[in-house]
Order: C-alpha cells, then structure tokens, then sequence
C-alpha cells in the first residue's frame, strides 16, 4: 500500500466538498484560510454517524485540523511543494483519477441512478415486431424499417387496433396468443434494448412509438399502464401436477390440503407427504425470490396478493398444476448505497455504457468547437498497406505537421495521431484481418475518442469542485507525509541517543509477561498410536530422552523444537492451565500442517521489565509520537492561527 494512501486511510480526509453560496473562512494559519465548507465536510466525513455538529464535538475537531494545517504550512515553508519527485507523484496520482473520474461522473453515476429511478416502476408494454437478422443487408433493414413506418401510420389513423395490428403483422410468434401484449416489465432490459427501456419508461401512455432498433430488429411499442415496482416475493408452494390425470381430481385434491392448512395442518408437513414437486417437496416447498415476469401470470398475480409473510394463497392454476403459494417475505425497493454496486456492475457490462461514452464525447466535441479536415487522414490511409500491421511500419515526416482536427484552443496535427499508432502497435496488429485503409480510419476514430478525453480531463479543476477538492486533499496528504517524515520520522529512526534517553523516562512501561520455556513435540497421524506413550514419558523425562525412546531403528517417530512463549499473548499459552515448570498440556492438532503434539514445559520465567533492545520497536513508535507532540507544538508557537469563533459557532446543531 502506497505512503499516501495509508495517510489518507489513517485520517478519513479523503472526500470532496460541496459547494457553498456563501462559504467564509472558518480559521487561518499564518493567513493561510481555511473555509467552512472545507471543515465541515471532512469533519461530517471522517464522524460518520458520530457526526452530532456538538460544541464539544466540532472543537475537538477543529483542534486536529488546525494541527494537521499546521503541519501543511511547515511543509509549504519548507518548499517541498518544488520537489519534482513529489510534483511527479502527484501528477501520477492526478493521472490515475482522472482516467475513471470523467466516466464515472458523466457516464456511470448518471446511468446507474437512471436505473435505479427506473425501477421505482413497472411498465407495463405491447410491442409489434419487424424482426431482422443480426448480419442483415442495408436492404432489409430499410424494408423492416419501411414496413415499421407503415404500421405506425396505420395505427396513428385509427385505421385498425394495436392488438390486432400486433396478432396479423408481428413477428414475435406469441403476437397472435396475446396481441403482443408483453406485460409488465423492470429494469435493465435485455442487452442492447437499451432505446425500447426508454421509451417504456418515457412514453406517454398509449401513444404509439416511432420505430425502435433493437438486436431483434425494429419495434413499435405502446406503454400500457406503469405501477409501483413489485419488488420481489420469497414464496414457498405446494404442486399437484395435472398431467396425465383427471383435472377434477387434481383440483378436488388440491383444495382438500387448502382445507387442511385452514384447520391448522403445518404447510411444511403436507409439503413433505403431499408436493409433487420433487425438488423443493424435502424443504417445506422452497422456491427463493421471484420478481415480475420470472413465473407464469398467474402465480405472479397469486403471490403478490398474499398479504403478510407467513400466510398463504388460495390454490391456483397454472400450465404444469395446481398450487397453495406461501409467502416467506417481501422485498421491496432497497436503497440506492445498498443496490448501487450491483447496479454499477450490470450497467458496466450493457451496450447502454458505450452509447452513453460515445453520447459524452459527441457533447465534448459539441461544446468545444470540434473542427476536423480529413483531408491528410485520408491521404495517410491510402497509402497504408499490410506492413502497416506489424511492428516495421514507421509514418512519414513529411506531412507530420498537418492539422487534423481543432478542439478548442488545441490543435492536433497528424504527428499526434502517427505518435498513437506508433504506441498502439497491439491494436494495429489485432485490425491485421481488416483493409489497411479502414483499419486506419477505425484507430482514428478510437483516437478522437482518446484525445477528447483528455481534452476534459484537463478541465476538471475547474468544472469540478469535488476533484478540484480531491487533488488538494492528495497535495496536502503527499506534502503532510514528506514534511513528517523529514522532521519527525527519519529523526525517531536516526536518533539513538533521543531513544536512549526517551527509553531512560519511562521506566516500566513496557514489561514482559510471565514467560515460559516449552517443548513442543509432534507426531504425525500415521504414528499417533505414540502420542500418549511419548506424552506421558516427556513429563518425566527431558528432550533428549524422549526423542531417543521413541526415534530409533532408524525411523523417526517424534520430532520437537523448543521455544519461549509469554502468558496472555502467545497463542500457545492457553493451552497450558498450570503454568509451572514440568506442566505437559493435553493432546492437540495442528490441522493446517497435519500432525498431533503437545507441549511441556521446561521453565517459568517471571515477569520483567524488557531491555531497549527488546522493545525497540514499540520504543521507536512511542517516541515518533513524542517528536510529533514536541514538532506540533513548536508549529503552534512558529504560526499564528486564528479561529472566527461566529463561523464556528453557527455549525453548532444541538
């Protein structure tokens, strides 16, 4: 774990800042401000729910700020701010945030919560399809699309009804079952159907869409009725099958056990003698959550209407059987902080994300004064040939010069784009099946991609107070880290004689625990058949003894290593109840590395005050800690701070 990353995780400054119309300074540190709305997010941000807004609370707060801006000033007045190595690391921490910030900010975060809106509903939709191949001509995509165009007019004239339109013409094979009525349906649509979900959830209610490509083709949809989400139902049930049987029987049967759980028989125990459905019969009937359009209509509705936990439904029917559904629980809609990481994952993985980076750049470019001459682009890509495929090929110079595109006050000349292809050889390699020319103009596109990216990469500073925050919170954590580890650090790790005499002021304070010398003897499984015997000759006998009893005709039975170890703190110690010299402990089994052994032991030695050498690694730390108390103090007498008691005042809450 890298240094700023462990000094960010240790004081919870990591954040960003909201901003604030009227936003004063709350204190200065040698007229170095520091505004309100800086504190009050790192303070509600590092509390959390400990976060009350308290007098007493955003004190003692304010109290470890002005240290931790005391130690930014010194190190600010050291310049270490000019250190290029530290300018470098910064620059590579700036780079790693902003190649995901921009995504997620434009493109993730606004996806996701579009969905999790979304799914407040189910929409419930009819749809008529103009299916199409996924390797279709441009011929039958334009007589799909006309044929699409036509249907709509038709319906928009009144001409004929959705349903029957839907049954005559679909080419979804259930369109003439159910008038191409699909139902109800939730976020996220299948993959690529990304435009069909936002017209379902954005379209007036019986209006006719225009026509909508999809992977399966072209749709005219209709949005029947919205509701509130469902959620999912965690149901339980118990099946009589129909086929092959009287149906009057299996109904009879059925509402018999309805009968029978209504005079007080255990779902559960007719689920066992009664369920034909031999999978979940042996656990009380247990089918998991079930969300909309995961079930047969009827089982949904049925499910759904139960209730309260616990308590069951009427027998229903369905294509297989006769059921008696009970619900174990409902789950509604969870929070957004629960649901987003499962959300962000599928969004991720749908056709949608790409659509809306291609949407984001088209915006950068839109706002930007994007201008492009292809000209030179074109004139490259003609003379491209297959060396343009491997690792030989090397672009010309005489034409490096040449604009290929504007975006806004940046030129950028066909050198650049020789430069990319030249760093990219992997991806000229993977287009080696493809036309030289339009394996060139496919990398030139990946590359405006890549350079518009950049481009508002540099902008976000100052169209972004939250990175704009992000940024000073890593300067200040690198520069803090440095100015520490020059004054405080190096100086406990270098300073024998300070640690002597540190170590000389707190007699006592770093002691041993009763301490016992054991033997530890081990025998594998194979000989445990030993164990008691060389157990019980241990204990009176030494190591030496025993490993010659039992190791002898040249095969070795007992192994053992002798070894110190502390009351209370070795893992050891509690298997031993005595403590006193002679103790053996019982049996035991290490089953990590597979053997039995026991432990006797040889000395006690008392508790005792541990030498400097002995603690000098909780020495050391201690007195880091020390140097730092004596360093913030001498801060606080090198920098004048001053607190506006008002400011400070208005955050008290209670």
């Amino acid at each position: 774990m890298n240094r700023l990353i462990i000094f960010l995780l240790c004081l919870g400054f990591a954040g960003s800042l909201s901003a604030q119309k009227e936003d004063p300074v709350l204190f200065t540190v040698a007229g170095m401000p520091v505004k309100v709305s800086e504190f009050e997010y790192i303070y509600a941000k590092t509390n959390g729910k400990e976060a009350t807004f308290s007098k007493e609370s955003l004190q003692e707060y304010l109290d470890l700020y002005v240290k931790f801006k005391l130690k930014v000033k010194r190190a600010l007045d050291l310049k270490l701010d000019t250190v290029p190595q530290l300018i470098e690391e910064l620059k590579g921490y700036r780079k790693q945030l902003a190649d995901s910030y921009l995504i997620n900010k434009e493109v993730t975060e606004k996806l996701v919560r579009e969905v999790y809106q979304r799914a407040q509903q189910d929409v419930d939709i009819s749809h008529i399809l103009f299916a199409l191949p996924a390797n279709a001509s441009p011929t039958d995509t334009l007589a799909a699309f006309r044929k699409a165009v036509e249907a709509k007019r038709t319906l928009d004239a009144g001409e004929e009804s959705f349903g029957n339109l839907a049954a005559r013409i679909s080419d979804d094979k259930s369109a003439p079952r159910n008038n191409g009525r699909i139902g109800y349906l939730n976020v996220l649509f299948p993959n690529g159907f990304y435009d069909l979900e936002t017209a379902a959830y954005t379209m007036p209610l019986k209006k006719i869409s225009n026509p909508i490509r999809t992977p399966a083709g072209y749709h005219l949809v209709m949005v029947n009725n919205r509701r509130p989400a469902r959620g999912e139902i965690e149901v339980a049930h118990i099946l009589l099958r129909k086929e092959g049987k009287d149906p009057a029987q299996v109904e009879a049967a059925i509402r018999n056990l309805y009968e029978q759980l209504n005079g007080g028989a255990r779902f559960e125990d007719l689920c066992r003698t009664a369920s034909e459905d031999i999978k979940t019969s042996g656990n009380g009937g247990y089918l998991g959550f079930v969300g909309i359009n995961q079930v047969e209509q009827a089982f949904e509705e049925a499910a759904f209407a139960i209730p309260t936990d616990g308590a069951y439904a009427a027998p229903v029917e369905t294509s297989i059987g006769w059921h008696i559904i009970k619900r174990v629980s409902l789950r509604g809609m969870q929070s957004y902080d629960l649901v987003r990481p499962q959300l962000e994952m599928k969004v991720k993985r749908d056709a949608r994300f790409e659509l809306a980076r291609t949407a984001m750049i088209a915006t950068i470019k839109n706002a930007n004064g994007f201008k492009e001459t292809r000209k030179p682009l074109l004139q490259f890509a003609e003379t491209a040939n297959d060396t343009f495929f491997t690792f030989r090929w090397k672009a010309s110079e005489t034409d490096a010069r040449e604009v290929l595109f504007t975006l806004g006050e940046q030129k950028v000349l066909l050198g650049d784009f020789f430069s990319y292809l030249t760093e990219n050889a992997r991806e000229r390699m993977r287009l080696r099946d493809s036309n030289p020319k339009e394996a060139v103009l496919s990398l030139y596109d990946l590359f405006v991609d890549t350079r518009c990216m950049q481009f508002e990469e540099r902008q976000l500073e100052s169209k972004y107070p939250d990175f704009k925050a992000l940024m000073r919170e890593y300067e200040e954590g690198i520069l803090l880290f440095e100015a520490t580890r020059i004054e405080v650090w190096d100086k406990a790790a270098q300073d024998t004689t300070g640690i002597q005499e540190y170590f000389a002021t707190i007699p006592g304070k770093y002691v041993w625990n009763d301490r016992a010398e054991v033997t530890k003897y081990m025998i594998s499984p194979p000989d445990m058949i030993h164990v008691e015997p060389a157990r019980a000759f241990a204990a009176q006998n030494d190591k030496e003894a025993t490993l010659e009893k039992f190791n002898n005709a040249g095969k070795r039975v007992v192994n053992a290593e002798s070894f110190m170890i502390e009351r209370e703190k070795s893992p050891e110690s509690t298997e031993l109840r005595q403590w006193k010299a002679g103790e053996v402990s019982p049996p035991n089994v290490d089953r990590e590395r597979d053997f039995f052994y026991f432990l006797k032991v040889e000395k006690v030695i008392p508790s005792t005050p541990k030498a400097l050498s002995e603690a000098r690694g909780y020495v050391v730390a201690d007195y880091q800690d020390f140097l730092e108390q004596k360093w913030v103090a001498s801060l606080q007498e090198m920098y004048e701070v001053k607190v506006n008691r008002n400011v400070l005042d208005k955050l008290v809450r209670n």
